[in-house]
């Protein structure tokens, strides 16, 4: 191989993983990790995580309010009057 065919060689890899780079970058892809197998799919945007981490953090939100009503809940004296008359 002569040194001009290595050179161009290198270059057009490093030119390739740049475009590829460039296009994660730009696109929200993940082509680098599906290139190296760190992912099954690489065109999945992190916009669809983000949604699922909204209805996540929505959804223990809900749960954060109702644990403080049903804190609220045992925590009143008519609550340990009902049980102790229930016990009866």
């Amino acid at each position: 191989m002569s040194t001009v065919f290595v050179i161009l060689l290198v270059f057009t890899g490093l030119a390739l993983w740049l475009g590829i780079a460039w296009l994660d970058y730009k696109n929200n892809w993940d082509l680098t990790g599906w290139l190296s197998g760190k992912c099954q799919n690489p065109f999945i945007t992190e916009k669809t995580s983000q949604v699922s981490n909204q209805q996540k953090d929505k959804t223990i939100s809900e749960l954060k309010e109702r644990v403080q009503i049903l804190e609220k809940i045992v925590t009143e004296p008519a609550y340990e009057l009902n049980k102790k008359i229930n016990n009866l």
